[in-house]
């Protein structure tokens, strides 16, 4: 009889931890969860702080010539790229910072960033021509040939209000071609999450 009753003590003790981890299970898992949202959430809105860029440069070296104006385009360039002999010094195009986050935006609200583009090449880099992704998106360049060492600006600018993304997050950018043999073709990016007011 002894024995009857420990295996009914421990199986009665087995059902009563089956019983608490369930809800444990549930309360950790909600809890988990809670906090993938909440980080999600604080990374979707979160606004960079003005002036945030890592990027320096010295403004003397910013060249201003016949700059460009890019905007969305879905016919293949016309312009040839003004590529340098192969044997001779060659361009490089530098973007230091291709990326940029405005957090939130109204739905009405034009932004705008800065890019810095440098040649760190050895030959004038020729900048033949700058498009965006989107017809919400323009692109304005301070110049089209960049000599070694300095550096251009282009400006991203993005119009939220262009067509009705309320509530979404978007990704707008600008292609960049010029006459870097190795690189031909960049490309810089901004993101936003346009509020519903």
């Amino acid at each position: 009889m002894g024995k009857g009753r420990a295996s009914k003590r421990r199986v009665r003790r087995r059902s009563s931890r089956r019983r608490t981890r369930g809800p444990l299970f549930l309360i950790g898992g909600g809890l988990v969860l809670l906090l993938v949202v909440a980080a999600a959430y604080w990374a979707w809105g979160r606004t960079p702080a003005v002036g945030a860029s890592a990027v320096s440069y010295d403004p003397a070296d910013v060249v201003y010539d016949e700059g460009l104006r890019g905007v969305h385009e879905m016919e293949p360039s016309q312009t040839p790229i003004p590529f340098l002999p192969k044997d001779g010094p060659q361009p490089k195009l530098v973007i230091p910072q291709d990326f940029w986050d405005f957090g939130q935006v109204g739905p009405t609200e034009v932004v705008d960033h800065t890019f810095v583009l440098r040649n760190e090449g050895e030959a004038p880099l020729t900048i033949s021509r700058i498009y965006t992704t989107c017809g919400c998106t323009t692109a304005e360049l301070t110049a089209r040939v960049i000599p070694p060492g300095k550096v251009a600006l282009l400006r991203l600018i993005f119009d939220a209000g262009f067509h009705d993304v309320r509530g979404q997050r978007v990704r707008r950018g600008v292609i960049i071609e010029s006459n870097d043999p190795d690189h031909s073709e960049a490309a810089v990016w901004a993101e936003a999450f346009v509020k519903w007011q």
